[in-house]
């Protein structure tokens, strides 16, 4: 299922950062506030609520190392609040609160605020993705000069990245979101699009996601 770029979208680096600097790209950050017991719920049903934060703090770090070189505009939406003096350098980051009843309805709005204000490439991540890096990110955007859509299949059957030149409802509508159908779901909307899939990853949700990775070993030493 998952495709690499074609190879006529390799660049050298200096191609790729005089292109991104240079349009209208935006990087749309999905976060939630960093509170105890109020992040990665499902995680801390096995580690605790205390490591499942520190492990949600390590993963907002590293989202944050990825996306601070990256040369698009870039906004971080907060589930509840925004925060001040945190990760996201207010030099770097627009801030911005979720608005909507459920994830699609927020992500949505989002991309709609986007292209309203003029940008033309839009892609939206979460903060939770050890296995992403900001070459990973570059090039989805470039994959979006010769495609309309770019999505990132998840190895829990949703996303870890949506990119579109052209806003599309559809894609946020009449999902079931946190279920295992939403990538089919979503390319069953794009089915008619040019659309580049990008290689599968694994995001982290659950226990199962981190218990063999190196990184994760010293939030685990009590379980």
């Amino acid at each position: 299922m998952s495709i690499l770029l074609p190879k006529e979208n390799k660049k050298d680096i200096s191609t790729i950062h005089y292109s991104l600097a240079n349009s209208k790209n935006l990087l749309l950050i999905f976060t939630r506030n960093p509170e105890l017991g109020k992040c990665k719920t499902r995680l801390a049903a096995t580690i605790g609520d205390p490591s499942a934060l520190e492990v949600y703090k390590f993963l907002l770090l590293h989202t944050a190392r990825i996306t601070k070189e990256l040369h698009v505009n870039k906004k971080v939406y907060y589930s509840e609040s925004i925060w001040k003096d945190d990760v996201w350098d207010e030099k770097v980051y627009d801030k911005k609160v979720q608005k909507g009843l459920n994830l699609g309805e927020r992500m949505a709005q989002a991309f709609s605020e986007g292209f309203n204000n003029g940008f033309e490439k839009i892609i939206i991540i979460g903060s939770d993705m050890l296995d992403l890096s900001q070459s990973d990110l570059e090039n989805a955007f470039l994959a979006l000069d010769e495609n309309d859509f770019v999505i990132g299949p998840a190895e829990d059957g949703g996303y870890y990245l949506l990119g579109m030149k052209n806003f599309k409802p559809q894609l946020f509508q009449n999902k079931e979101w946190g279920k295992d159908t939403i990538f089919a779901d979503s390319m069953a909307d794009l089915q008619a699009e040019k659309v580049n899939v990008l290689p599968t990853k694994n995001d982290i949700d659950v226990y199962e996601d981190i218990k063999d990775i190196d990184a994760f070993q010293p939030f685990l030493k009590h379980i």
